[in-house]
């Protein structure tokens, strides 16, 4: 599997990474639908769209749960290199994916055959049966803006919000196959750039290698078949 085709149509431009800040009407009939009565979920949200909800997987969404830091360059690879995204959330320090339903089942089968799949951390996959905690409609403002510099506190690192918010009625969701793409360019990039990932080990051991552990060496660029 190549680079992404640049023909794609849902290929933004170059690292545009467009996210709405908030639910949007039409956005939040497309999340209440997944729930069998969703005018009890706009009864909830109209009486405190501030709080957090929980919705069922598996008929309008499926949800891959990610570790929040290959999670973030997952979704970056979709936005910088691919198709794009549907929404995106964070919540208690992990990564909220919404994917196509079928996506739960389908990807675990798709990274078994796949080389890499090793250094994809395990991920949680929410199909049918399953429910996962959305963030609320509206971003919750904090009581005053923080001093410059203040680091951020343990709330803040698992706040439940947004990143790629719903915003219309039927959002384009990333299938499988566009996961599993994404899954393995993420996994390539945190394993060249770990000081012991695969590729700086190769090039350490390779009988090519320099005699003076302080001499430098261009690592070879591996390209595994996809």
């Amino acid at each position: 599997m190549s680079d992404w085709p640049s023909e794609h149509p849902r290929r933004p431009a170059p690292a545009a990474f467009h996210t709405a800040a908030y639910v949007t009407l039409a956005g939040a009939d497309w999340l209440a639908s997944a729930d069998p009565c969703p005018e009890s979920v706009h009864t909830r949200w109209a009486s405190c769209p501030e709080a957090p909800s929980t919705l069922p997987c598996g008929t309008v969404f499926d949800v891959i749960n990610a570790p929040a830091l290959f999670g973030r360059d997952l979704v970056d690879r979709l936005w910088t290199a691919g198709p794009g995204s549907g929404p995106v959330a964070t919540h208690r320090g992990r990564i909220l994916l919404f994917a196509e339903p079928g996506t739960a089942r389908r990807l675990p089968a798709l990274l078994d055959w796949e080389e890499w799949s090793g250094s994809v951390p395990p991920l949680l996959c929410h199909g049918p049966g399953d429910a996962v905690t959305v963030p609320p409609l509206f971003p919750q403002r904090p009581p005053q803006p923080d001093p410059p510099h203040t680091p951020h506190s343990a709330q803040d690192l698992t706040a439940s919000r947004w990143l790629v918010a719903p915003d219309v009625r039927h959002p384009w969701l990333p299938g499988p196959g566009a996961l599993l793409w994404a899954c393995i360019r993420a996994a390539r990039r945190a394993a060249t750039a770990a000081p012991d990932g695969p590729v700086a080990t190769a090039a350490r051991d390779s009988p090519d290698a320099p005699a003076d552990p302080t001499a430098t060496r261009t690592a070879p660029t591996l390209t595994p078949p996809l």
